[in-house]
């Protein structure tokens, strides 16, 4: 029995101190007490109890606005979200932040936040891509406004992966015609995704896709638009070699190309 009471004893320590804990935080939550309140925030913010000081700062926001405690106040309010993983409403506060204090030693900070927040809210590339755009839009202007940050170069990396989700997505849709046959339409999204994206490392693929497609086009065709269409597909595969001469693709292309020349000759 006693070692069961110990036991016992053990187990609602925990508990009591956890109660005791909340308790503490609802007295707070309920005080008139603005430095209580702003102090016991703090202390929230550097336990890492970011939901707890999130609670806290939203009912001291309309109270310190304009005094000397509402900049930082603010800044940890936005930290909190972001730490939530609430990226839409820290990009919110972030964006506020600098309309507020564009003149903040954390100006600079907070504007390449608010476009972090965009980053880490751009779906997939299967998805509609306004997130991607738009954190793509709040990169560009951060990296023209501060050319010199120390944040640079995670801002183009973010950049450049983007840009490669937009890519995908369009080459993504072009490969599609190319599945369901609308060879046509394959071969024109092909070369749009070579002219939107000059300096991809797939730019040969996207050639060779071009060839294929038009081919597959010219294969199935009139008799009499044929001859036309097969030209097509033969300056297709001269643009991939003259252009890509080291590329994988070559061979391939050079087979689908010798077709092209029979049929031609005939």
């Amino acid at each position: 029995m006693r070692a069961l009471r110990q036991v016992s004893l053990f187990l609602l320590i925990p508990l009591l101190l956890s109660l005791a804990s909340c308790s503490g935080y609802e007295q707070v939550r309920k005080s008139s007490d603005v430095n209580l309140k702003l102090t016991k925030a703090n202390e929230y913010y550097d336990k890492h109890q970011y939901q707890r000081a999130n609670e806290l700062y939203q009912d001291l926001m309309p109270v310190l606005r304009g005094t000397r405690n509402y900049e930082q106040l603010f800044y940890r309010y936005a930290y909190t979200f972001y730490y939530l993983k609430d990226n839409g409403s820290a990009a919110l506060y972030f964006k506020n932040f600098n309309n507020y204090f564009p003149n903040s030693p954390d100006a600079e900070e907070t504007e390449f936040m608010y476009a972090k927040c965009l980053v880490n809210m751009s779906p997939k590339s299967s998805l509609d891509q306004s997130n991607t755009l738009k954190a793509m839009e709040a990169l560009q202007s951060f990296i023209n406004t501060h050319p010199q940050s120390k944040r640079l170069a995670e801002a183009n990396t973010y950049m450049d992966e983007l840009r490669g989700k937009l890519e995908k997505k369009d080459a993504d849709a072009a490969r599609l015609y190319y599945d369901i046959g609308q060879y046509h339409a394959a071969s024109v999204a092909f070369e749009n995704v070579i002219n939107q994206y000059p300096e991809s490392n797939r730019s040969d693929y996207y050639q060779f896709m071009v060839l294929k497609s038009l081919m597959e086009y010219a294969n199935s065709s009139v008799t009499e638009k044929q001859s036309e269409r097969y030209s097509n597909a033969v300056a297709a595969y001269n643009a991939l070699r003259n252009q890509y001469p080291k590329s994988t693709y070559i061979p391939e292309g050079e087979h689908i190309v010798a077709r092209a020349q029979n049929i031609l000759n005939k």
